[in-house]
């Protein structure tokens, strides 16, 4: 597993659908080391503090590996690195092998995976594509957000190491299925909600869903 790519950006002001929008989903790739500290990276920021960052969105991961297929599904030659405003772009590193709770180490910091992504409207914005969000959420390919358990520097070319592993088998890819359209298993959501390292955002929704089942 290794980083590919760091991506860093600030907010800023672009025009959307006749109106201003404030997004630093804009990312652009560094080769400089990067601080991590505990809510973001260094020289990186969200626009909309209500809806990004914070501790459980502190760093956001994208693995390398789902460049080809929206490649082929946006019709375009090549993607640059941060297109999907992701901080990491990574190998190795997907959303069915990651365990939530899992622990990673990059450069001198630790990363903990806590939660997929659902996209706002601004990566509709980043790709001019009204209906981005919702072939994002399609696809299942949601990238992944960690909570900082170690501050330290990373730069592109570090290993990504495992060094603690969750005890349980949920993925992040399970969070992302749990999503899709249909009936859901309710054993399964009962083990996703039984994850130590489930953050509370998650367990609501996971009680709801399963809630809805019985």
């Amino acid at each position: 597993m290794q980083l590919l790519s760091v991506n860093i950006g600030l907010p800023q002001e672009y025009s959307w659908k006749g109106k201003q929008v404030r997004t630093s989903i804009f990312k652009q790739p560094t080769t400089e080391a990067v601080q991590v500290h505990a809510e973001h990276l260094a020289g990186d920021g969200q626009a909309d503090l209500r809806v990004h960052g914070g501790p459980n969105k502190a760093v956001y991961s994208y693995p390398q590996e789902h460049y080809t297929f929206w490649q082929n599904h946006l019709g375009v030659a090549e993607l640059e690195a941060g297109a999907f405003g992701e901080n990491l772009t990574t190998t190795g590193l997907l959303e069915n092998q990651v365990r939530v709770g899992d622990c990673y180490q990059i450069g001198t910091a630790v990363l903990m995976a806590v939660q997929p992504r659902q996209p706002c409207f601004k990566l509709g914005l980043r790709f001019q594509n009204d209906q981005m969000v919702r072939e994002f959420e399609q696809a299942g390919r949601s990238g992944i957000y960690f909570r900082v358990v170690q501050e330290g520097t990373l730069r592109v070319g570090d290993s990504i190491t495992l060094v603690q592993q969750a005890a349980h088998p949920v993925t992040i890819q399970d969070l992302t299925d749990s999503l899709a359209a249909g009936p859901k298993d309710a054993q399964k959501l009962a083990a996703m909600l039984a994850v130590p390292d489930l953050i509370p955002s998650w367990r609501e929704r996971l009680t709801r869903i399963l809630t809805a089942q019985e």
